[in-house]
């Protein structure tokens, strides 16, 4: 039988380490024997293992990428906060759910030599520019709710080999997602609207595709943008087709729009809509007001029941460390993420008898696409393309206008299944 490079490394890496234990290989046998097609890190004694990531951090969608770095601390914590004697840092930019965010805070990151490995990010749009900087300069990079397909389809570019995530695609919960609609809500014909973002276009793409299938109608797929304030041009074309259900995959900003302005429109009043992933947060409730109220959307289910066995305690630390409830949805997600990183990190680095480390940057890459494990988010199990998780679909209601009533499991409630 022919060992794998992958597992060939490994093992060697795991011989080296008992050596340098024994005190049988000096450092400068240590830097030698760790070498890397993408190159090697050298991380002195004492220095620290800095991880990058990036997410949205402020501006209407702030609560995704906070939830989701506060879920990157808690694992950090977890660990022990060092690796080898390396304290584990995180260097978090904020790349504002946008295309041009993703591009400026993946050029920082990949500008500095100490990067080991990133995070991120919470919006596909944000990926798709990253990615390739980061891998350019041989970063692996796992997402943590960036979930639009191209991002690990078979076929997406070199530029994104080393892009791997913890969550599952949009193809997924689109299909889901249609089968919620019309099975369960019973809705034959729908309008769909997207923002022109990645993961808009693809999951309403995805539903669109399997409500066809199941003999739905869809009338129209419409388009908006997210920072566009006034939706009764929007609303009064839709009132005109007359749909059972309108799909919108959008962001707070835009989707606060139209819950509010919907029942001024005519022929609108009774309007069923439906959102998604993008609308778990305290920031949606403020932004609606009491037009929220009733509002549902579909999300992966992250009832403690659904996660794994210590979400519990998971969820205890984390109200315990910020005060207060997770205030998004994807921090189970990033908990896995920052595993996989740290599992990667511990299989392929060298430490000598002075205490530096060495590690190989595609022996990181391969390592962390060939993680397996329960997570806090469920099974983990990477394949080749990079994609890791399976999807659990639950539809979540507002209960309240109340800012302060925000937890997830209360307000909004799952109402699904």
């Amino acid at each position: 039988m022919r060992k794998s490079p992958f597992l060939s490394s490994l093992w060697a890496t795991a011989g080296l380490q008992l050596a340098l234990a024994a005190g049988q290989v000096s450092p400068t046998a240590a830097q030698e024997a760790v070498t890397d097609p993408l190159g090697v890190i050298k991380i002195e004694k004492g220095a620290p293992i800095q991880i990058g990531a990036y997410w949205v951090l402020s501006g209407p969608d702030a609560a995704l990428g906070i939830d989701s770095r506060r879920g990157v601390e808690l694992a950090f914590k977890d660990r022990g906060g060092e690796i080898d004697g390396h304290e584990l840092v995180l260097n978090a930019q904020d790349s504002l759910c946008t295309p041009e965010g993703g591009q400026t805070a993946a050029t920082k990151l990949a500008a500095n030599p100490a990067t080991i490995i990133v995070l991120g990010s919470a919006c596909s749009s944000e990926v798709v520019a990253a990615a390739p900087i980061l891998w350019k300069a041989g970063i692996a990079n796992i997402g943590t709710s960036a979930s639009a397909p191209k991002l690990t389809a078979p076929d997406r570019g070199p530029g994104y080999q080393g892009f791997v995530r913890m969550i599952a695609d949009d193809n997924a919960q689109g299909a889901a997602d249609a089968e919620y609609i019309y099975n369960v809500l019973k809705k034959k014909s729908v309008v769909t609207i997207h923002d022109g973002s990645p993961y808009a276009e693809a999951l309403q793409g995805a539903m669109v595709k399997r409500f066809t299938e199941l003999g739905g109608t869809v009338l129209s797929q419409e388009a908006t943008t997210p920072t566009e304030v006034d939706m009764r041009p929007l609303l009064t074309n839709i009132a005109a087709l007359k749909p059972d259900l309108v799909y919108m995959p959008i962001f707070v900003a835009a989707a606060s729009q139209i819950i509010r302005q919907v029942k001024d429109v005519p022929g609108m009043e009774n309007a069923t809509l439906l959102g998604s992933n993008g609308l778990m947060s305290a920031d949606m409730i403020q932004a609606a007001g009491s037009s929220v109220v009733g509002f549902q959307f579909t999300y992966q289910d992250i009832s403690p029941e659904a996660l794994g066995d210590g979400y519990t305690k998971f969820l205890e630390n984390y109200k315990s460390e910020y005060g207060e409830a997770p205030i998004s949805g994807f921090h189970s997600n990033a908990y896995d993420a920052a595993r996989a990183a740290l599992d990667a990190i511990d299989k392929v680095a060298v430490t000598d008898g002075e205490g530096t480390t060495y590690i190989g940057r595609k022996a990181l890459r391969d390592a962390v696409f060939a993680s397996k494990f329960d997570g806090l988010s469920g099974r983990i199990s990477c394949d080749q393309h990079g994609n890791c998780a399976e999807f659990k679909p639950a539809v979540y209601e507002y209960t309240s206008d109340d800012v302060s009533t925000y937890e997830t499991g209360k307000n909004p409630r799952k109402v699904f299944p």
